[in-house]
């Protein structure tokens, strides 16, 4: 097991150290993936960003995703397991429209007027503190793809083995500390796993060093 978010950054960077000296990009998934990031960042001694992924859950039961959106309007949705939730599409739309409201809202509290990063040609570098089945990490992936980077790393504190596969097969290189055969969920592999407040997001954020950003807000 892991103690904290702060033993799963300081392991990642341990397996990261080789990208130091290509300047990379890392961006954290809000909450939870922020203090895991900011170790890494601190240690390779580069900027830190966010990426903010919003899960659409089933509308009965929330914490049953379906898919994710990206703040820059990616949008991964899995139809086959939409429909084997006895969904369609359309139900999907107040549970989308729910989530991008919450996206603008954490855009605003984390980032203020700060433009997004730019990614072009730069080695970005993906943080979580953990997986379940992937859908925010392939959202999130896809949209750092359509900004054309020059690699895309995925870095996590846990990962299910077959997720894990899954991922590897969109990023370039997939970096997990722990990867369990059997797996329940992310917070069954930390001893402790409070809550990111946002307050905490944006303390992070604001003593990160800035980074080279892009005209689009």
């Amino acid at each position: 097991m892991l103690q904290d978010r702060q033993e799963a950054g300081e392991r990642l960077a341990a397996r990261l150290l080789g990208y130091r000296d290509q300047r990379p990009v890392v961006l954290a998934l809000p909450r939870g993936g922020v203090p895991v990031a900011d170790e890494i960042a601190r240690r390779l001694g580069v900027p830190l960003d966010v990426l903010i992924v919003r899960k659409v859950g089933a509308p009965s039961n929330p914490e049953y995703g379906l898919g994710a959106l990206v703040e820059d309007g990616t949008r991964y949705l899995d139809e086959d397991r939409v429909r084997a939730a006895g969904y369609t599409l359309r139900d999907l739309e107040p549970t989308i429209a729910e989530e991008l409201e919450e996206i603008r809202r954490r855009a605003r509290a984390y980032r203020g007027e700060r433009p997004r990063p730019d990614l072009r040609d730069r080695v970005v570098i993906l943080v979580d503190d953990g997986v379940a089945t992937g859908g925010t990490l392939r959202a999130a992936i896809r949209s750092v793809r359509s900004q054309h980077p020059r690699r895309v790393v995925v870095a996590l504190g846990v990962s299910p083995r077959d997720t894990l596969r899954q991922l590897e097969r969109e990023a370039d290189e997939v970096v997990a500390v722990l990867v369990p055969d059997l797996f329940f969920a992310v917070g069954q592999w930390y001893r402790r796993f409070d809550q990111v407040s946002d307050e905490e997001v944006e303390r992070r954020l604001a003593r990160a060093p800035e980074m080279p950003s892009t005209s689009a807000a």
